[in-house]
């Protein structure tokens, strides 16, 4: 009964707080302080932490911003028929370099039609995430993330304990004229459920090569383009991911 209260709790937070699809437009009427971001992604392939999740998607993104705390959504859809929808809710607050995440990830795809069951019922596709992440100073740019669920039916062990999966990542961003770059790996440090089957120890499970452009189309607009190189170790799989954004 806990972990419903806890779930509906976040649902009733999430609902009451973020805003209708017609403020997006209104960013002019709104108080100082207050900023709005709505954006899209098309990718080749959508690739989350090193694992293939499906081939070319739609990945929308909104988001309101208030101080240091921030309310948003992410989703990804497949444009193939394999029925992939992923729609995750998250809380962050962030003050100087450290950043306090809270994430609800829902992936149980077109046609599940249970996105407001619960785990009392053992049917629920929800899974709840603490992420903690720090950024060193504009100098040298390193950024450390910890991410860890701890709710959720797919984060349990065989034999029906918590794993508390994690997955601990370390990036750095840089600049070689006009493209933007970025080196980053990941590793889970302990049995994941959430990463599938072999996932039982430490890992590597992303090496991932970035970079990013915008490319002049007119004098007035730029279409953002990005392109990842990511390797697993951990499976030995490779992926190649090309993207657009609109924004």
């Amino acid at each position: 009964m806990r972990s419903k209260k806890i779930v509906l709790s976040f649902y009733s937070f999430m609902f009451l707080f973020f805003p209708h699809h017609h403020s997006l437009t209104a960013q002019k009427n709104q108080p100082s302080g207050i900023s709005f971001s709505l954006s899209g992604d098309l990718v080749s392939s959508y690739v989350w932490r090193g694992f293939k999740q499906t081939g070319a998607s739609v990945q929308p993104a909104v988001s309101l911003s208030a101080g240091n705390f921030t309310l948003g959504s992410w989703a990804s859809t497949s444009l193939s028929d394999n029925g992939h929808k992923e729609v995750d809710f998250y809380v962050s607050y962030q003050v100087s370099g450290l950043g306090i995440t809270l994430t609800d990830y829902w992936w149980d795809g077109e046609g599940a039609h249970r996105y407001f069951s619960h785990p009392d019922k053992g049917n629920s596709g929800h899974m709840l995430e603490a992420g903690l992440s720090y950024t060193l100073p504009a100098s040298f740019p390193l950024s450390l993330s910890w991410n860890t669920f701890f709710l959720g039916e797919g984060n349990k062990k065989a034999n029906g304990d918590n794993s508390f999966s994690t997955y601990i990542e370390l990036s750095y961003p840089f600049s070689i004229k006009d493209v933007d770059l970025a080196v980053s790996t990941g590793f889970i440090p302990w049995e994941s459920s959430v990463y599938g089957p072999g996932m039982d120890s430490f890992k590597f499970t992303s090496v991932c090569i970035g970079a990013s452009k915008n490319i002049k189309i007119t004098d007035s607009f730029n279409l953002p383009v990005f392109a990842n190189i990511i390797a697993n170790p951990a499976v030995e799989d490779i992926h190649f991911v090309f993207g657009i954004t609109i924004q």
